[in-house]
């Protein structure tokens, strides 16, 4: 039996069909190792914005899941801030765009990248008060919040933690069948988001 591409596996994932080897079940459906229990899940569907927060270059993505169709890129930026510009001023820059893009969408979710291991003390405040400017959008408008570290994103959407950001970028645009190539803060933003449509558990 052929073998499945990532595309059309994460689309049978999105659609609700279990997956066992890359090929869903005759059926759709996998036996149940625990009667009553089953396996089957909801497939997200809604908008999510993706969030891959940093003070000079904080990845935008807004993407709309449908159930059964291939996921659709709506919108990405990259809010790039001069390093001659304070860090009071990029953090409003950074609430700015996250609010300008809630404003524009009907957004169900918003999905952010966690920040797992950094060099120093001063490095983990910076991105923690990019992280808060971000979140602070969010909880404005009182949309869910989901973090993710990042080995979680990459094992979820290229299917191996240790992915590079160049394999993540690539996996990203086949996934989203999108022509353009996405800056690296982009693509991890829309990695973001794609995650949490393929995990999510409503």
């Amino acid at each position: 039996m052929a073998r499945m591409t990532v595309r059309q596996m994460w689309a049978a994932k999105l659609a609700g069909l279990p997956m066992e080897a890359g090929v869903p079940r005759a059926g759709g459906r996998r036996p149940d190792p625990t009667p009553g229990l089953s396996l089957q899940r909801t497939p997200f569907s809604g908008r999510v914005l993706g969030v891959d927060p940093s003070l000079r270059g904080t990845g935008l993505a807004m993407i709309e899941f449908v159930s059964g169709r291939t996921p659709v890129l709506l919108r990405c930026q990259t809010v790039k801030v001069p390093p001659r510009e304070t860090m009071a001023y990029a953090l409003g820059q950074i609430h700015r765009a996250v609010a300008a893009f809630l404003g524009d969408f009907d957004v169900r979710h918003v999905a952010l990248e966690q920040t797992i291991y950094v060099q120093n003390f001063q490095t983990a405040q910076i991105l923690g008060a990019a992280r808060g400017a971000a979140i602070s959008a969010v909880a404005l408008q009182d949309k869910p919040v989901f973090e993710y570290p990042p080995l979680r994103v990459k094992q979820a959407v290229v299917g191996a933690g240790r992915a590079s950001k160049e394999q993540m970028a690539r996996t990203v645009m086949a996934l989203l069948g999108h022509g353009r190539t996405l800056a690296v803060d982009e693509a991890d933003a829309a990695g973001v988001a794609l995650c949490h449509a393929f995990t999510w558990r409503g």
